[in-house]
């Protein structure tokens, strides 16, 4: 049954963290640039776990009920998305890629750190993954299986953004092609517009 319940969870965990959001959408721009890649899908994970933890174990219920609180979160994610899209289409309509692929791609490991934080807790969907959907799904569990479950959650946030990252920066030579590059940043300002506009229609609900 233990082994059943991390089971669930690395399965569970997986299926929440591997469809394409704001934070593998950034992992993957580092990766591909092999700029701090490493770094960032650290971030994500230590920021998963800490999620979850606080989902699975109880303290989630907090978070939920300051409507306060989301109210913050929501609007500051909405307002960080949109800019960050309208960063990605900036340069993707300047196309400057095969001049600045070496060196304005590249960013400090502050500038790494801040936008990671930004992109991972601005985002109220990390919030309805990790500690609403998982925590809740955590609560069904007693004992050794909790923590189990915990683990396989945890496990799989930590497979995933290692594997996105490495993975990333192994292909970022055919990935770095200019078209390439723009087209991933097409995708990237699409993605991040896309969770603005569901996190605003999710407000006016």
């Amino acid at each position: 049954m233990v082994f059943s319940a991390m089971l669930q969870g690395a399965v569970l965990g997986l299926g929440m963290i591997v469809p394409i959001g704001a934070q593998n959408a950034y992992v993957l721009g580092r990766g591909i640039n092999r700029n701090h890649h490493l770094l960032a899908a650290t971030l994500c994970i230590i920021c998963d776990i800490s999620l979850i933890a606080l989902g699975i174990f109880g303290a989630g219920a907090l978070i939920n009920s300051s409507e306060l609180a989301m109210n913050l979160i929501t609007w500051g994610g909405i307002i960080f998305l949109l800019t960050y899209g309208a960063l990605s289409f900036k340069t993707v309509f300047e196309n400057k890629y095969k001049e600045t692929q070496t060196d304005s791609l590249l960013k400090n490991r502050k500038v790494v750190i801040a936008t990671t934080l930004a992109v991972t807790l601005l985002n109220p969907h990390v919030y309805l993954d990790t500690v609403m959907i998982l925590g809740s799904v955590g609560g069904q569990f007693q004992g050794q299986e909790k923590i189990a479950y915990a683990a396989g959650t945890m496990l799989a946030s930590i497979f995933w953004f290692y594997a996105l990252a490495t993975g990333a920066a192994k292909l970022g030579p055919i990935l770095s092609q200019p078209k390439i590059l723009r087209g991933i940043d097409f995708v990237v300002g699409c993605i991040m517009w896309a969770i603005a506009f569901s996190l605003y229609q999710h407000t006016l609900s």
